[in-house]
C-alpha cells in the first residue's frame, strides 16, 4: 500500500525515514502537563466541595480521581 507514492508499513504508518521531525513538537513538556493536572486538581476540588451529603457514589468516584491526578502531578516533577 502507499501514500502519495510513499510505502506505508502494515500499521499504516510512514516508514522511520519518511517521518517528520516536527511531529514531536505538540507534545507537552513536563511543566506543562503539570500545570494541566494541578488545574484538574483544582476543578475536582472545587467540585468535591459542590457535592451534598446525597452524593456519595460521586464523592468517592471524585476522591479517588483526587487522589490519582495528585499522584500524577507528583511523579512528573520527581516530587
Amino acid at each position: 500500500m502507499s501514500e502519495a507514492g510513499v510505502e506505508v508499513n502494515r500499521v499504516g504508518r510512514l516508514p522511520e525515514s519518511e517521518r517528520s521531525d516536527w511531529t514531536e513538537l505538540d507534545l507537552l513538556t513536563r511543566e506543562e502537563a503539570h500545570g494541566r493536572l494541578v488545574e484538574e486538581i483544582d476543578l475536582v476540588r472545587i467540585r468535591l466541595g459542590e457535592l451534598g451529603d446525597g452524593d456519595q457514589a460521586e464523592r468517592d468516584l471524585l476522591e479517588s480521581r483526587l487522589r490519582a491526578l495528585r499522584s500524577a502531578a507528583s511523579d512528573l516533577l520527581g516530587s
